[in-house]
């Protein structure tokens, strides 16, 4: 398979899909949660709290685990994101979040505790996509 049009189909099912599970781990434990996601090319973006357990999670172990995709229609692709997360405290990213993202959890942009979450991809599988099965990118 071609890695670049891999990377496209990639691209695809993320612009096309916004809700996920996000997976983190602390002392070992797993725990997983739905959240809204945005994307820059493969790389994905959500908002939280820097008040939220997940965000002592990442602070503990910045490997995190993505599920987004599997829509109700005839190819139910979805992908399996592998990444490392970093917390972003720029207001630029943070700004670019809240014209994309959803207006609910934060009354607004200058909440002192909304961060944005930057997930630097690992790995990334492409699942039940008839086109491109088996097709997994290491990077």
């Amino acid at each position: 398979m071609d890695r670049s049009k891999a990377i496209e189909r990639i691209t695809e099912i993320l612009d096309d899909s916004k809700i996920g599970i996000l997976s983190t781990a602390k002392d070992d434990v797993p725990n997983a949660r739905y959240m809204w996601f945005y994307n820059d090319g493969i790389t994905l973006y959500a908002k939280t709290s820097d008040e939220s357990p997940k965000f002592d999670e990442i602070e503990e172990n910045p490997q995190g685990f993505v599920l987004l995709g599997f829509h109700d229609e005839k190819n139910h692709a979805f992908v399996e994101y592998y990444g490392e997360i970093e917390v972003i405290r720029d207001q630029e990213t943070i700004n670019w979040l809240w014209e994309n993202q959803d207006k609910d959890f934060f009354d607004n942009k200058e909440n002192p505790h909304l961060v944005a979450l930057k997930i630097n991809p690992t790995a990334i599988k492409i699942m039940n996509d008839d086109e491109f099965e088996n097709v997994e990118l290491s990077l």
